[in-house]
């Protein structure tokens, strides 16, 4: 069946950064690209708009079984390309070392052949591919070089991207006639995707408690630099809370609803370092009061105050007594969060 370039272009509006446009083209390495870096960051989606035409006349070629010379020469290098490769082979390289570099030789296996998948998959795309072989070969030479480093990435991405370029290669023609069905090409897109994303959704969920921490903390700390205009940082805390009330209103209620009042809990309400470090300071737990906190600080004044307390360490405790009182005041504002 031909292809239509309007077609083309509907998905590429619709599900361009998924690749959308490039399953129907047939062009699989393109789609997974695609569905794997978001239309390459975005970049290469927006590229696309002139490409479109040559990509439909490609895939109506092949439809058509048109054959090419039995020893046809070499692609013409594309730098666009093997930025592509460059860039792709550490985002790839990055992923592993995000989820997978706990495993045992790491640095000697798992993300050289990361590396080399992620280069691998851009030289493939479209008419062209590259040896798979020379590639990872290159990949597991270069890693030894730079074991350890969180840079390395970069110089075994270069390495693989050079050896793929210098293997670049047309495809073989597709036997006149040939129809993939859909279903196998989205199992096989699907388990890629799946090997692909799998070790880091396990990280983040792994992490989640530190994740949540780390957002509680940054947002915190943002609303805290608007501690003294109050009407200030209840709008932004309204802002951030928008999408929960939107949950709220769509979903109506139930478990949906109450498992995202805890996670909000948790990022808006969660004590920060800060915080933390001030309960230790008037020795406090989590869940003290005002009042508590108040006659906590005055006995640790009295204590520690200059006047009465002839040591060293006095004006440096009274200070830091002080500092602890208004963090936790300013935590216990009675405008946060109604």
């Amino acid at each position: 069946m031909e292809k239509r370039v309007i077609v083309a272009y509907v998905l590429w509006a619709i599900g361009g950064p998924f690749g959308l446009h490039h399953l129907y083209l047939r062009r699989d390495n393109h789609a997974l690209l695609w569905m794997l870096t978001l239309g390459g960051f975005g970049v290469g989606w927006a590229r696309e708009f002139l490409r479109i035409p040559a990509y439909v006349d490609e895939a109506n070629e092949a439809t058509r079984g048109r054959k090419r010379s039995k020893n046809p020469i070499p692609p013409p290098s594309s730098l666009i390309r093997f930025s592509g490769q460059v860039c792709v082979g550490i985002y790839f390289g990055t992923v592993a070392l995000i989820g997978l570099s706990s495993l045992n030789y790491f640095y000697l296996i798992v993300l050289p052949l990361s590396v080399g998948a992620g280069v691998h998959l851009v030289s493939s795309v479209g008419q062209q591919t590259s040896d798979l072989h020379k590639t990872l070969i290159a990949c597991l030479v270069t890693s030894p070089i730079f074991y350890g480093s969180t840079l390395s990435p970069l110089p075994i991405s270069l390495a693989a991207s050079v050896t793929a370029a210098q293997h670049r290669r047309f495809k073989p023609p597709r036997p006149p006639g040939s129809k993939p069905d859909l279903a196998p090409r989205l199992y096989r897109l699907g388990l890629a995707w799946l090997a692909f994303s799998a070790p880091l959704g396990y990280c983040i969920f792994h992490n989640t408690t530190a994740t949540l921490y780390y957002l509680s903390d940054c947002l915190a700390e943002l609303l805290n630099i608007f501690w003294f205009l109050p009407w200030l940082r209840n709008v932004i805390e309204y802002l951030l809370l928008i999408p929960y009330r939107i949950l709220c209103a769509l979903t109506g209620g139930g478990y949906t609803e109450e498992a995202w009042r805890k996670v909000l809990e948790i990022l808006l309400r969660e004590y920060t370092e800060k915080e933390k470090q001030a309960l230790q300071v008037l020795s406090l737990t989590a869940d003290s009061s005002v009042e508590e906190i108040t006659r906590s600080y005055r006995e640790l004044a009295k204590t520690w105050h200059p006047d009465h307390n002839p040591s060293k360490e006095a004006e440096t405790m009274f200070i830091k007594i002080h500092e602890a009182y208004e963090v936790l005041l300013r935590r216990h504002n009675p405008n946060r969060l109604k």
